[in-house]
């Protein structure tokens, strides 16, 4: 197949006039990341309130019986389904909500989104401080898990579409900084809160209405994003946003990119869901699938839930256990900061590929230590703790500098803007469940796998570095509002990636009724483009050029 003509596009991204950071836009930014904070803070709450006396009596007296009885097997002291329902019920809940949000976000914008959030948050957190039975403990969980739900859908879109390419990478860590910062707080305030009695639980679950009231408030004055504020129809509104963001008045070129992307999305209608299960979609929605899933599958979510429990199954005790969670956090936090510096000076896909590998060591030494010095009524020696919670703060640093910010970013800079809504509900629907299914049955996978438990993770991780390094494009300095433009009877846009593997999509003059993807394999130097006809039939054209050049040349 000849491709007729070209158009050039420059190879390190776009630029867009502006003073890059401007204080309005990293303000917004910080005040919508601050959503993550509350996620966060579930995260590394749950963990630490489960493993305190006093909650477990009030609530779970059958799992406190259980985990200080000589007789119960250590991997299996907290093994409890109605004791992971409290922590898995938010994220079910959550998972609902999420589907619900697509539609909220997509006709009221990403700022009535994040208000809703903050506001379930602050009833949720209520609900949970003043619990005086486990009817009342789940529910609050349900309503804290309504405002994840709308909170994790919109703030990563809201950070993207708000940052231009070059800075897009570090603002959106943004969220990963402010996650960390709330599993810091949950088991600072773990630790402290431990040593009340016979209360000291409900601060901690209590304490999560501050950073509610703080990103309700401040989603009261957050202006909307350029692209939702353009696609609701307030064109000037957009402009001056725009010009405030970008701290100069010279944006046109930026500001007529939001306007073809828009014009796309209403050529294609108001279904995005319908749209995206189309042929030309299929590489996005694989990767709205496969990054969730290895995210998950790294088990990094489950560690931090059930960090102070699983230090204590280690054999460390109730408080050694809150202080060493404590580390844990920490070193997430600063991995989280060094991602931010590094996410677009590296790259999205080698900071993914070298975090797989670092955390699959990790889990490989943590399963067979654990094999090797912890049975079934034995601790483990206290050189070997020691071992165990270094090696599990480095396993949590490598998630933190690279699939936790990363695996967040990429998925938000892939979708085109006709079907981001439906693309982003389906990545963060599939961390939910994920997470929801992780907190619901940790406990009992590692009573019956045990050691076992962290090899499964570490194949899993290794599968996520394979994903990386065959599949996933690299999305530095890409231009954020491109579109799939569904006019076939002219010439098709598409985005440039020169990083391997890689799509190549140009400027290409196809035939009325005609479609046409190209797709490249640096590695191999073998190019194909399919085409589909109105008749829904696909054919291949292989061509292997003698170099890269001489196929954009023909």
């Amino acid at each position: 197949m000849e491709i007729l003509s070209s158009s050039s596009s420059k190879l390190n991204g776009y630029e867009y006039a502006g003073k890059g950071a401007t204080i309005f836009m990293v303000a917004a930014c910080i005040t919508a990341a601050s959503g993550a904070i509350i996620f966060g803070y579930d995260l590394g709450i749950s963990g630490g309130v489960t493993s305190m006396d006093d909650f477990l009596l009030k609530f779970f007296p059958r799992v406190y019986e259980q985990k200080n009885s000589a007789k119960t097997d250590n991997y299996c002291k907290f093994d409890s389904q109605v004791l992971t329902a409290f922590t898995s019920s938010l994220y079910l809940a959550a998972l609902v909500t999420n589907l619900l949000a697509s539609v909220v976000t997509s006709r009221y914008g990403r700022r009535a989104c994040i208000l809703t959030g903050g506001i379930c948050f602050m009833v949720g957190s209520v609900l949970n401080g003043a619990a005086q039975d486990l009817a009342m403990l789940l529910l609050g969980r349900i309503v804290l898990g309504l405002g994840l739900g709308f909170t994790t859908q919109t703030v990563p879109l809201y950070l993207s579409e708000m940052a231009p390419p070059g800075l897009r990478g570090g603002l959106n860590s943004m969220a990963q900084i402010a996650l960390c910062i709330g599993v810091v707080s949950a088991y600072l305030i773990n630790y402290g809160t431990a040593r009340i009695k016979p209360w000291g639980w409900r601060i901690s679950l209590g304490s999560s209405i501050f950073p509610s009231i703080f990103i309700t408030l401040g989603a009261v004055f957050l202006p909307d994003t350029p692209s939702s504020l353009i696609e609701r129809g307030k064109c000037e509104h957009a402009l001056l946003v725009l010009q405030k963001m970008r701290g100069t008045l010279d944006v046109q070129a930026e500001y007529n990119d939001l306007l073809e992307a828009s014009r796309v999305v209403k050529a294609v209608g108001n279904h995005p869901w319908s749209h995206i299960l189309k042929p030309k979609y299929r590489p996005v929605l694989v990767m709205a699938f496969g990054i969730p899933w290895f995210q998950q599958f790294t088990g990094i979510n489950i560690v931090t839930f059930y960090a102070p429990v699983l230090f204590q199954t280690l054999g460390l005790g109730s408080n050694a256990s809150l202080y060493s969670s404590v580390i844990l956090g920490g070193a997430g936090l600063l991995a989280a900061i060094l991602a931010a510096v590094l996410v677009d000076k590296a790259g999205r896909r080698s900071l993914l590929f070298h975090g797989s590998l670092q955390m699959f060591i990790t889990l490989v030494i943590i399963a067979v230590v654990l094999y090797m010095d912890l049975g079934a009524h034995n601790m483990v020696s206290r050189n070997m703790a020691i071992l165990l919670v270094v090696t599990v703060c480095v396993y949590v640093a490598a998630f933190g500098w690279s699939w936790g910010p990363v695996g967040t970013l990429v998925p938000s800079e892939v979708f085109p803007l006709e079907v981001r809504a439906a693309g982003q509900s389906i990545n963060i629907g599939v961390v939910l469940f994920f997470i929801f299914a992780g907190a619901q049955l940790f406990l009992a996978m590692l009573c019956h796998l045990k050691a076992g438990l962290f090899l499964f993770m570490a194949c899993w991780v290794f599968l996520s570095a394979l994903f990386v390094y065959f599949l996933l494009p690299e999305t530095k300095g890409q231009k954020r509002e491109r579109s799939s433009d569904p006019d076939t009877k002219g010439k098709k846009k598409m985005q440039v990636e020169l990083e391997k593997p890689f799509m190549v999509q140009r400027e290409t003059s196809v035939l009325q009724g005609l479609t046409s993807e190209l797709l490249a394999r640096h590695d191999t130097l073998i190019f194909w483009a399919v085409v589909n006809n109105p008749n829904g039939e696909r054919m291949a054209v292989i061509k292997q050029p003698e170099s890269f050049q001489q196929l954009l040349s023909s």
